[in-house]
């Protein structure tokens, strides 16, 4: 009973670790600073709240700004729908 027990959860175990990665991107800020540690080897920073004060850090280093797809905010609020008068 233990063995189909454990060989169970090796198989759910398994199925379960290509689903479970790691996020890139925070959603809180708007932009992200790609560092570059190699040629094909990067990791994101993303604590900016603009491309200027991004930029700002990427001075000097092997980096670049860029927009965060995953950023949460900024959206409008809906607009309030006006009332028609009736004739």
């Amino acid at each position: 009973m233990r063995i189909l027990a454990l060989t169970i959860f090796a198989i759910a175990a398994i199925a379960a670790a290509p689903s479970a990665r790691a996020q890139t991107y925070d959603p809180a800020y708007p932009v992200c600073l790609q560092v570059y540690q190699g040629f094909t080897d990067y990791y994101f920073e993303c604590a900016y709240t603009s491309i200027p004060q991004c930029q700002m850090s990427a001075s000097g280093r092997y980096a670049s700004c860029v927009v965060n797809p995953y950023y949460r905010g900024g959206k409008k609020p809906p607009r309030k729908a006006r009332k028609q008068r009736v004739y």
